[in-house]
């Protein structure tokens, strides 16, 4: 679907697009077929895609992949999607309140999608999350979204979304999408990333809510010593114990940990959660 056909289906349809949807719609092909190339996806592959929009990527999917389901939240879209493309699963739907209401097993399937800027990182933390969570995420955010998603220890954009999303994906790559390759162009810079499910888990999911609890308290106030700010949640002396065992030091702030750092604390703090 190029920019003419786009233009053309909105003025037909006199569909004016909503901004606090996120409705950018990509129209480049070749940032398209780049972003399904990453997206490593075969006939064999089963494929969701939240906020298809018009379906410029849905359209590629459907030729690559044996099963596709989008999920879209705007009810005009949604009529020209099931007009353009019968036989796409389509579901008519808030996706992150999908996601949140409907759990559901998504360990043999790859999110491929340009995702809503506004609500991306709830979704990705959601289906990262998810007890059964999607093998590939491949999808196309928010640049400073994007680099927080790639960042490691001691990088500027380190931080909670960096963690939540890395405990259970490596992130593989990923590459920037010019402004005026959308329609309407937004007013920040984009990028496709590239995320792959772990092959063996770093944490039991019964230690999961701690060291959520833990990188969030860490990360509550960056400039500050992270004992200070999690003994707001832990014992003193437990975390003097657990510091030392771990050679980091009492001065020491949550940005300089890495991922593998805070899982070791989640295990030796684990038992004196409260």
């Amino acid at each position: 679907m190029k920019l003419t056909d786009m233009r053309a289906l909105l003025n037909q349809r006199d569909i004016q697009l909503t901004k606090s949807l996120g409705q950018n719609f990509l129209h480049d092909q070749h940032q398209l077929q780049r972003i399904v190339d990453a997206g490593e996806v075969t006939k064999l592959d089963k494929v969701l895609e939240i906020g298809p929009g018009l379906g410029p990527l849905t359209e590629l999917l459907l030729e690559r992949v044996g099963e596709v389901l989008a999920i879209e939240m705007d009810v005009r879209l949604v009529a020209v999607l099931r007009e353009r493309f019968p036989q796409l699963n389509l579901l008519h739907a808030d996706a992150l309140a999908y996601i949140r209401r409907e759990p559901r097993d998504w360990s043999d399937w790859k999110l491929v999608a340009n995702l809503p800027y506004s609500v991306a990182s709830p979704i990705l933390v959601e289906l990262a999350f998810a007890p059964q969570r999607p093998k590939q995420m491949t999808v196309t955010l928010q640049l400073e979204v994007a680099q927080r998603l790639m960042a490691q220890a001691n990088d500027e954009d380190y931080g909670v979304l960096t963690l939540l999303v890395q405990l259970d994906y490596e992130p593989r790559g990923w590459f920037k999408i010019p402004a005026d390759c959308f329609f309407p162009a937004p007013n920040v810079d984009s990028a496709c990333v590239n995320l792959v499910r772990r092959e063996k888990p770093l944490l039991p999911d019964a230690l999961r809510p701690v060291f959520v609890r833990i990188v969030k308290r860490a990360f509550s106030q960056r400039r500050k010593m992270m004992l200070k700010l999690l003994k707001a949640e832990w014992a003193a002396e437990k975390l003097q114990q657990v510091f030392t065992e771990l050679n980091i030091s009492p001065m020491e702030r949550a940005e300089k940990l890495s991922l593998e750092q805070f899982v070791a604390l989640t295990t030796l703090l684990s038992e004196g959660a409260r």
